[in-house]
Order: C-alpha cells, then structure tokens, then sequence
C-alpha cells in the first residue's frame, strides 16, 4: 500500500470491558518514557466525521439498521481515520495506538452479525486498508467483560450515549470473543492474545513483551 513506514502501526482489541482504553493509555506513557512518539486514537471516533458516526453507531437509543448497513458506517470511519489520521502520523515516524481497527469489525460484524467474510474482506480490498503491525487482543470471559462494561456505563451515565453493544445478548459477546481468538488463531504473529483478568499493572505486565518484540522486529531498534 505504501513504502515502509517509520512509524508502528499497533491496534487493541477485545469484547466489551476487556479493558483496552485503561490499557492503551499505559501503553502510550511507556512508549513515550522510552523516547517514542506516540499518538493514541480510537474507533469509531478517531475524526471529527467518526465522532458524528460513533454517536450513530453506539447510542443505545439509535434507529435499527441491517448489519450490512451497520458495516458500511464502520468502514466509512475506517476509511476517513486512515486517511486523516494513522496514515500521516505513520508517515511522520509517529507511532499509532489504535482502540480498535478492522479486526473489531471481522468480530463483531462478521462473527457476531454474520456478515461473510468474503463480504467484509472485499470491502476492506477495495478500501486499501493496512494492517496493523501488531495488535493486543484483551480476552476474558464475557460475563466478566460485560459486567464490567455495563458498571463502567452507569458509573460514568453513559449507558444511553454508548450502551448499544452492551445492551446485547450475552450469545452476541460470546461471539464475538469466539470470532476475536479464530482471529488470533489464523494471525499468531500479528495478534496476541493477552489475558485482561487481574489488576491493571498485571495485564500491562503480560503486554510489555509484546510491545518489546514488535519495537525490535518492526522497528529495528529494542527497548
């Protein structure tokens, strides 16, 4: 898609309340101690456009929508992030923290909506999407990940403004953790599975290897 970059291009995954915005701001400070340029983003919500989308696509009160439709307005934020954000920050050296990519929507619209993935591996062809150069997917079981997520919405009253997903069926979550570890499955070495039970210092500990070996193998240049 483009000459190497200089920048890392690193993305977390995980079903709700795996803990993966906590864990991205850990992330960004340790890479930054170490003298790294670091921009943290997110989706939906990474531009002014995907900000407008995320309302759309996380409000627990939205209008229904096919899941095809609802894949269209993922991609359309993938795209804009892309273009307006990842791709310039990389191009600058910059390395990209991402609070979910496309592996989100290969989980989530494909393993939980069951849109095919031919369907989605299409779209994201023809969109030119770039894959991460590593990516932390955050596991636990759902039940957990779900508690935790609704008390995180009703703690912060956000349950309305972004609840949609947490207003689903534990089958969906299940889902979608399942889609999460074919993904792992089928790409060991861009995708690690790290455990997001325990405390917050003992899930950033089981990230940091991780971070390290991306940063000498991507990079050339260790820790």
């Amino acid at each position: 898609m483009t000459s190497r970059r200089r920048g890392l291009f690193l993305t977390l995954e995980g079903i709700e309340g795996s803990g993966k915005s906590l864990q991205i701001r850990r992330i960004e400070a340790y890479l930054k101690d170490k003298g790294m340029h670091c921009l943290a983003t997110r989706e939906p919500g990474g531009t002014e456009f995907g900000r407008a989308l995320r309302r759309v696509l996380l409000h627990k009160g939205s209008a229904s929508r096919e899941p095809l439709s609802e894949l269209l307005l993922y991609l359309a934020d993938r795209y804009q992030h892309l273009k307006e954000v990842i791709l310039p920050a990389l191009e600058q050296g910059i390395t990209v923290l991402s609070d979910r990519y496309h592996d989100a929507t290969r989980a989530y619209q494909g393993g939980a909506r069951g849109i095919a993935e031919t369907a989605i591996e299409t779209l994201a062809l023809s969109l030119d999407l770039l894959e991460p150069d590593g990516t932390i997917l955050l596991d636990l079981e759902p039940e957990l990940g779900l508690a935790r997520a609704r008390d995180r919405n009703q703690l912060q009253g956000s349950s309305l403004e972004e609840g949609r997903f947490e207003a689903e069926e534990l089958s969906f979550h299940k889902a979608v953790r399942e889609a999460y570890l074919r993904l792992a499955g089928r790409w060991p070495e861009r995708i690690r599975i790290v455990q997001a039970c325990g405390t917050p210092d003992e899930v950033f500990s089981r990230i940091t290897p991780h971070l390290e070996e991306w940063i000498t193998t991507v990079l050339g240049k260790g820790l």
